[in-house]
């Protein structure tokens, strides 16, 4: 059972764990600056920055509150409710934890919003996008919802995770501390570098489905290793830039290339 006790920092395993356990939260954060970034990127430039940053603090404060209330969250992985059996998905009837039903209602949440955004992006006329951030379609308050709402299902997977490594709650809350700090640090940048690729944003948002359909899976005991969803991710965003490149390449050729001289035919 986690404890409160304050860690003995000349420990070397104390740091140790922390390490560990700051590296776990950070990844495991991805997906949620990816979300962030492309919510965020839906508001005017001069307030992406405000509603980034006080959505990971409103994060931060909830996860924090969280792990004081860990003897709570731990109690969230008894059956609350049982399904009858369902062939190819379990071999008898199946128990649902309010963990269960909060990464599930979590991944549908991911599935629906991320599929929206990608119908908006693929059927939006040139130009929409900018006039709705002049108009203010997008207000902070809903983006600061989502974020919370997003960081909120994340929380209870990773911090339910983070138990089962490290037994001392305040090495958890310098972990998520740590954790929400790198995000603020990369969110603004990873919103631009997307902001700037629609087909990064296409990337971004099938990873988010993908993640969705994971939290959908976890939650009816099907788990499926994140290192592979991670691996294919990365090896999708190393192809992609490589596009990127060669776009930037054909580009550059064409705009270098002189044009025909008027009045000249060509031969």
């Amino acid at each position: 059972m986690p404890d409160f006790i304050i860690p003995n920092f000349a420990d070397p395993a104390v740091w140790i764990s922390l390490v560990t356990l700051c590296f776990l939260e950070i990844v495991l954060g991805i997906d949620n600056i990816i979300f962030i970034s492309i919510v965020a990127g839906k508001l005017p430039l001069e307030k992406q920055r405000k509603a980034r940053n006080t959505g990971l603090l409103l994060a931060m404060v909830f996860r924090v509150l969280l792990l004081l209330s860990i003897n709570w969250i731990i109690g969230l992985k008894e059956p609350v409710l049982t399904l009858p059996h369902v062939r190819g998905l379990s071999d008898g009837p199946l128990d649902l934890s309010w963990k269960d039903l909060i990464l599930i209602a979590g991944g549908i949440f991911l599935i629906v919003k991320s599929t929206l955004e990608i119908h908006h992006k693929l059927v939006k006329r040139e130009g929409d996008e900018h006039q709705k951030q002049i108009k203010g379609g997008n207000s902070v308050s809903s983006i600061l919802l989502q974020i919370i709402l997003v960081d909120a299902v994340f929380s209870f997977d990773s911090i339910l995770t983070a138990v089962g490594l490290v037994e001392n709650v305040l090495i958890m809350i310098i972990a998520v501390i740590v954790s929400i700090g790198v995000m603020m640090l990369f969110a603004g940048p990873v919103t631009r570098v997307i902001n700037k690729q629609p087909t990064l944003q296409m990337l971004a948002l099938s990873f988010l489905v993908v993640i969705g359909v994971v939290l959908v899976a976890g939650g009816f005991h099907q788990e499926v290793a994140k290192s592979i969803i991670y691996s294919c991710l990365a090896f999708s965003l190393g192809v992609e830039m490589l596009n990127i490149r060669l776009r930037g390449k054909q580009q550059n050729i064409q705009l270098n290339t002189p044009g025909d001289t008027p009045g000249q035919d060509n031969k």
